[in-house]
């Protein structure tokens, strides 16, 4: 059986085609993902039932600074520190001026959805503990600071989900 050079043409245009929309939708696809990993646009934290107002600490020197020095923080505030990778953070309370729950937050796996999840809490950290060095056991990349008892109070435990929304 021959095929003339129309029907070449043809099915060379269709498969063009067919890549060309292939390559659309998975191009969507990865902007979606950026788009829903932009942790910079991040200003509330829907943990526990309660939403609260996060200020975010993405740089090192934010980082390393945290809430020292602060005076106090709402019930309602919290500080999302957000690091590059997963991995193994560890926290202290140094120039601390009050207690807080220190929750360490794994991203969502693959296929688990959107909402990052509790793999740790520190509970009632108090500003005397320092040098002391709180570390979870498993990898996060998201650690929350809230004022302490937030956890208690909100009957957080590990595995429960964390939202991330602007």
């Amino acid at each position: 059986m021959k095929i003339s050079n129309g029907m070449k043409n043809f099915f060379k245009w269709a498969l063009v085609i067919a890549f060309m929309v292939f390559l659309l939708f998975s191009l969507q696809h990865n902007r979606q993902s950026v788009r829903n990993l932009d942790t910079n646009n991040i200003q509330y934290v829907k943990i526990a039932g309660q939403m609260l107002k996060v200020e975010l600490a993405l740089t090192k020197e934010e980082q390393e600074r945290g809430l020292s020095l602060r005076k106090d923080l709402k019930e309602d505030e919290g500080m999302l520190f957000v690091f590059n990778t997963p991995d193994k953070y560890s926290f202290w309370m140094k120039d601390m001026n009050f207690s807080i729950d220190i929750i360490w937050l794994a991203p969502p796996e693959a296929g688990q959805g959107e909402d990052s999840h509790v793999v740790y809490i520190k509970k009632n950290a108090k500003p005397g503990s320092f040098p002391e060095i709180f570390k979870p056991n498993k990898n996060s990349k998201y650690i929350l600071e809230v004022i302490s008892d937030f956890s208690e109070k909100n009957n957080l435990k590990e595995g429960d989900n964390a939202k991330f929304l602007p």
